[in-house]
């Protein structure tokens, strides 16, 4: 059985929850084999957690300047990898990053992409929206390694048991006048939220919530559900909330268990970015809103009448 390789997505260590997806997508085209590129020792830290979605090898691509330059260790591992373990396939989280480094690695290798996939099968055809989710396509790679990113959320991640037996891939110096170097990091403030992408459940606001100060109706939705809040580019650009939080096709793509529209009417640009979420519940005084038309629930009403006595109902019941 040919690999698969998986780069992780990490931070300092802690695995995210789209690569636990990537692992299991990757179990069903072959071997998957984690590939972690980090400061040395970082492997060891992740490589029960990876483990335990089935990664045959973990393959440690560790160096100072793993975490010193922008994408290109990763993509020097990844096609170092592909030289020698000849793979199958590679996965990797469609990120804002990922998408960077799949595109320079297909570049590199000469070889086809599929971006944004939502769902994968044996064969390695993907599944992917396009056109602001107008229609939904099956593409398979034609020319050389395949190389897929995978919207965070698209494929439920299932435990299986993996040897996970750690290998170490030497990085070639990283050509410091061709490559972006990190000079500094700050940390955003997200509080005790899950991480938006990451998050189960999502609750965002539209125009329709009004103000900054009325995003309250949203964070208190959110934090009773343990979900993360979202919000529109039409909230965003309002001022109502911060852009990192923006979903839709220049912000963040979410595709969580529950995803909660308040006041969002459901332009094509906001849709892209969250319609293939499980269960879409959407609350509009506008019975003609488009989010109605990809809503599992829609609720003709105000906003701030229907949200509070949500939240009060969720509260009971987990009381």
């Amino acid at each position: 059985m040919s690999e698969v390789l998986v780069l992780v997505d990490h931070i300092d260590g802690e695995v995210k929850k789209v690569t636990f997806e990537l692992l299991t997508a990757a179990r069903r085209i072959g071997e998957p084999s984690a590939v972690v590129v980090g400061t040395p020792g970082t492997a060891a830290k992740v490589r029960d957690a990876l483990a335990r979605y089935g990664a045959a090898k973990v393959y440690a691509a560790e160096s100072e300047d793993a975490v010193t330059y922008l994408t290109t260790p990763k993509v020097d591992a990844l096609a170092t990898l592909a030289g020698s373990a000849s793979p199958a396939a590679v996965l990797i989280s469609a990120t804002v990053e990922g998408k960077e480094v799949a595109g320079r690695l297909a570049a590199r290798l000469n070889s086809g992409l599929l971006v944004d996939v939502v769902d994968i099968d044996a064969d390695g055809v993907g599944t992917q929206s396009i056109f602001g989710g107008a229609f939904v396509v099956k593409a398979k790679v034609g020319n050389g390694l395949p190389v897929i990113t995978v919207r965070p959320g698209g494929v439920e991640a299932e435990e299986a048991d993996g040897a996970a037996a750690e290998a170490a891939v030497e990085l070639p110096a990283v050509d410091a006048a061709k490559s972006a170097r990190i000079t500094g990091r700050e940390q955003i403030v997200g509080g005790d939220r899950p991480e938006l992408t990451e998050a189960s459940v999502v609750v965002s606001g539209g125009r329709g919530v009004g103000s900054a100060e009325s995003f309250a109706v949203v964070e208190k939705l959110a934090d009773t559900l343990g979900g993360a809040v979202g919000a529109s580019r039409a909230a965003v650009d309002s001022g109502y909330y911060p852009h990192q939080f923006q979903v839709g096709q220049t912000g963040k793509t979410v595709s969580p268990q529950l995803y909660i529209a308040l006041g969002i009417s459901g332009a094509i640009q906001h849709r892209a970015g969250m319609q293939t979420s499980k269960t879409i519940i959407a609350v509009n005084k506008d019975a003609e809103a488009p989010i109605f038309e990809i809503a599992d629930f829609g609720v003709v009403g105000d906003l701030f009448q229907v949200a509070p006595q949500l939240t009060e109902a969720v509260a009971k019941r987990k009381g």
